[in-house]
């Protein structure tokens, strides 16, 4: 017996065909983090901040205008944390989203951090474990 439902239409008469664009290729060396410019006098938060990014595991894959976005970035930053100036803390959210600032912000971006050395160990451990909700019934003879 066939499946449920009426059979599909013939591919030609699709009003979807769910194909997407195709993804373009393009290769680029990554550019090394800048220096803040000597523009201003940097808060130290700010500082903290720029070297922070410049540590991040994704800073690898920064382009030179990646790091023009994050230093126009880093004066909303400086604008916060100098002048309290809490009206740049919307566009300062929406900005450091688009890096994958926060787990969800790299959820939404589908990045995922490799797992350091031991992560194997841990997984056959917790393998061999069994399940934590198994592990706390109590088993009656």
């Amino acid at each position: 017996m066939a499946g449920r439902g009426p059979a599909p239409k013939p591919d030609g008469r699709r009003a979807r065909r769910n194909s997407g664009p195709e993804l373009r290729v393009v290769e680029f060396t990554p550019k090394k983090q800048p220096r803040l410019p000597a523009l201003m006098d940097w808060c130290p938060e700010t500082k903290k901040w720029w070297k922070m990014w410049g540590d991040s595991p994704l800073a690898g894959d920064f382009s030179e205008s990646d790091w023009a976005f994050l230093m126009d970035t880093a004066i909303l930053h400086h604008m916060l944390w100098s002048m309290g100036d809490t009206s740049v803390l919307s566009e300062l959210r929406i900005r450091v989203a688009k890096f994958g600032a926060t787990p969800e912000d790299r959820a939404r971006l589908r990045i995922q951090f490799a797992q350091a050395d031991g992560a194997e160990d841990r997984a056959d451990r917790r393998k061999s474990e069994g399940s934590r909700s198994r592990a706390r019934v109590k088993r009656v003879i």
